[in-house]
């Protein structure tokens, strides 16, 4: 289906405040603790207690690195849709902090946050979505 008033432009948000430390190899629990606004720590937090079948941690991690997206997406003119290109690699965060809460949400039983989340990261990035989802 094709939008006649069209869609809003791309949003394209500035660099993770911990990407450079990520990518020098810290652990994500460094990160967070140095730049509490790090989605990628966050999600990369929950991703690690998932992992380790710490289910609620991971959720509590997914959330933080969601909220903190959404606070970015705002502050860099968002109005609560729109796309948010997967090819744009400072968007990556946020489009994994979604794919991170849909899989811990569906680990607590929560299937209709799981199907949100997911829904919300096709409509954001299908690209996004084939990479963090299939």
């Amino acid at each position: 289906m094709t939008n006649l008033l069209g869609e809003p432009p791309e949003t394209l948000l500035p660099e993770d405040p911990g990407a450079d430390l990520l990518a020098e190899g810290a652990g994500p629990d460094e990160v967070a603790e140095r730049h509490p606004d790090s989605v990628a720590a966050w999600a990369r937090l929950s991703e690690a207690a998932l992992a380790q079948g710490r289910d609620l941690e991971g959720y509590a991690f997914a959330r933080t690195a969601y909220h903190r997206s959404l606070d970015s997406l705002r502050r860099n003119g968002w109005k609560g849709f729109g796309p948010v290109p997967w090819s744009h690699e400072a968007n990556r965060g946020f489009l994994h902090s979604l794919a991170v809460l849909a899989t811990a949400s569906e680990r607590l039983g929560d299937d209709a946050e799981a199907h949100r989340c997911r829904e919300f990261l096709r409509e954001s990035s299908r690209e996004g979505y084939e990479a963090l989802v299939g």
